[in-house]
């Protein structure tokens, strides 16, 4: 398998760097990462830097929260789309979802998921795991099925946890084969890495990426 291809190379703290950013594209092309997941204010370094790569330029909206006005989002993604991201993450409003306002949760998913498609991008949905019951976690996965996301991710990185085997063996039952799996937040080793993908990921979203590659292969028991 080839681990790095699975990988969004990320780096998302509110303290990163313009020089950092740039060194992380650079690492991403160099070892043919999925995608480097960067802050919506470098979307266009990125998109520059990784121009004739093959790596994707993934960026977040509504990140971490997610309870900013839907209105906000979709000029969020607007934006990010028009300067070159071909991915995007977009943190699911939580707190509509536990006050059980499910169509506005759609509605915000689609009307993103519609604009996505016309610059043919990649959504993924992060529904915050951590935060959430099974079954509040099986509600958000097939909301994000019904309003046309491509995958479902797991965390920001910012809640108590990020993903955990049993979030992702709960995705991948509930989820069709079709919509894909982003496992991401407290992901450090090449270990946790190979046992997310064997649950059911289909993606990992890591700053952690360099060091995963370089630790000894390890099989899975």
């Amino acid at each position: 398998m080839n681990l790095a291809a699975t990988i969004d190379h990320t780096l998302l703290r509110p303290d990163c760097t313009e020089a950092q950013i740039t060194q992380l594209c650079q690492e991403a092309r160099a070892h043919g990462f999925a995608s480097a997941c960067v802050p919506p204010c470098y979307v266009p370094l990125a998109a520059r830097e990784l121009s004739g790569s093959g790596v994707a330029v993934c960026t977040v909206i509504g990140f971490p929260l997610g309870y900013n006005s839907p209105r906000v989002k979709f000029r969020e993604a607007e934006i990010a789309l028009a300067e070159g991201a071909t991915e995007l993450d977009v943190v699911l409003n939580v707190s509509a979802l536990k006050s059980e306002k499910l169509e506005a949760v759609k509605a915000e998913i689609e009307d993103i998921a519609d604009l996505v498609d016309v610059h043919h991008a990649v959504l993924k949905v992060i529904i915050e795991t951590a935060l959430l019951s099974e079954t509040e976690i099986e509600m958000a996965a097939r909301l994000c099925v019904e309003a046309g996301a491509h995958f479902v991710k797991t965390s920001t990185g910012f809640a108590s946890r990020g993903a955990s085997v049993a979030d992702i063996e709960l995705l991948r039952r509930v989820l069709p084969p079709e919509i894909r799996i982003k496992a991401s937040g407290g992901i450090r080793t090449r270990a946790a890495a190979l046992a997310l993908l064997a649950a059911g990921a289909d993606r990992i979203g890591t700053s952690n990426s360099l060091a995963i590659l370089q630790q000894d292969e390890i099989t899975l028991t």
